[in-house]
């Protein structure tokens, strides 16, 4: 709170016996109270001493005078709680946080206006001569009043915060989905959720699939990016990051750092309307990974491992592409089959060149060429048919993949 409750005063004390004649003076003062208070108030505080309009005034007098009137009304009537009057500061305070605007400003306008009117109604008491225990007992009504204003005010503020964060969450919510549904986007909706979502479209976006956490705890969830619409309820869970390539986006060691040491995949950069293609890549290279065809832990970029993706679109066709491609590789036994598909795909890669592949595979050359007769004698006039050389690469590269996973 910006006025804390004097230590060792109770919540409700007995209140002193004011003169009957104190109320009926300050409440004859309490217009020209106002005005003092108000011209200080948007004097000391910038975020009130803005141009405002006809409604903005109105609401700022209001309040001036309420909290004004719960001072002499406690004056007058120490058993009145004031429950109108705090409501009206809980609803002032829930329209800040409405509005957008800090509750340093509305405490601060608290602060200014109750110093200025206890100078202006202090002095008034003084001219009523009355002794120096009711003049202290008088300021510390003073002190409470602004303290029960501030504290109704501070209330409105938190339960409105809380509101507009849980409904701002479900916008955002809505927003991601609309985005990440199959079919598709219309832009003009995507705008219109957008801005009730307080999110700034931006030019492009990636969606990151995230590896399931261990256990539940919220400490191990991932710390979004700045901007990044974030499900982790889904499965898998997902973050979509504004502008990826940006200096904010995906590439910094504070998105590395934010993800704490959960495997994630990243989908390729796309228009805002395409991310769910993205997402459709990033949530295949995660279960690649899964499976240790790609890399299992760290993050991976879907658009360093495209021919990898691409190959595993359809596992089932690509199933059949190798057992049809690689069906003379069956006559062998099981070593004999992975020595050779292992020198015709680097045969295939090099262009043919015996001496490249013998590099690569850390062989003799010699040993390149009796492989390579054998896969002759097996393959026969197909290893020089290029449709058939291209099947050839697509299911070897397959069957690498396959041998990394198992």
């Amino acid at each position: 709170m910006a006025v804390p409750t004097p230590h060792g005063v109770p919540d409700r004390p007995v209140a002193p016996q004011f003169p009957p004649e104190l109320a009926k003076v300050l409440r004859a003062d309490l217009a020209a109270v106002a005005d003092e208070v108000e011209e200080e108030v948007r004097r000391q505080v910038p975020e009130y001493a803005r141009p405002a309009d006809g409604a903005y005034l109105q609401n700022l007098r209001s309040g001036v005078v309420q909290a004004l009137t719960l001072f002499v009304d406690h004056i007058a009537d120490p058993r009145d709680d004031g429950g109108a009057i705090a409501a009206t500061y809980y609803e002032l305070g829930r329209g800040e946080a409405l509005e957008g605007r800090s509750l340093d400003a509305l405490q601060s306008a608290l602060r200014v206006g109750g110093m200025c009117a206890w100078r202006q109604m202090g002095r008034t008491a003084e001219e009523l001569g009355l002794d120096s225990t009711l003049v202290a007992a008088l300021g510390e009504l003073a002190f409470r009043t602004v303290h029960e204003v501030a504290q109704a005010a501070a209330s409105g503020y938190a339960e409105a915060r809380l509101r507009s964060s849980d409904e701002l969450e479900r916008r955002r919510k809505r927003l991601l989905d609309l985005l990440l549904e199959d079919g598709p986007v219309a832009p003009e909706a995507v705008q219109d959720l957008a801005h009730s979502a307080r999110w700034p479209v931006p030019r492009s976006v990636a969606v990151v699939a995230l590896a399931a956490a261990p256990d539940r705890r919220e400490d191990d969830r991932p710390l979004a990016a700045a901007g990044a619409l974030v499900d982790m309820g889904c499965r898998p869970p997902r973050m979509l990051v504004p502008d990826p390539d940006g200096s904010g986006g995906i590439g910094g060691r504070a998105f590395t750092l934010a993800l704490r040491g959960r495997p994630a995949a990243i989908g390729p950069t796309v228009t805002v309307t395409e991310a769910a293609q993205s997402l459709r890549l990033a949530a295949r290279a995660l279960g690649l990974m899964g499976r240790g065809v790609l890399p299992r832990q760290g993050v991976v970029r879907c658009d360093e491992h495209l021919s990898t993706l691409l190959l595993h679109g359809d596992e089932p066709l690509l199933g059949r592409l190798r057992s049809r491609a690689l069906a003379p590789l069956d006559t062998v036994s099981a070593g004999q089959r992975d020595r050779l598909a292992e020198t015709l795909l680097a045969w295939l890669l090099s262009g043919s060149n015996v001496p490249d592949v013998a590099v690569r595979l850390h062989i003799h050359p010699q040993t390149v060429r009796y492989r390579l007769r054998q896969l002759d004698k097996l393959f026969g006039e197909a290893l020089h048919d290029p449709a058939t050389r291209l099947d050839l690469i697509l299911a070897l590269r397959a069957e690498s993949l396959h041998a990394r996973e198992n």
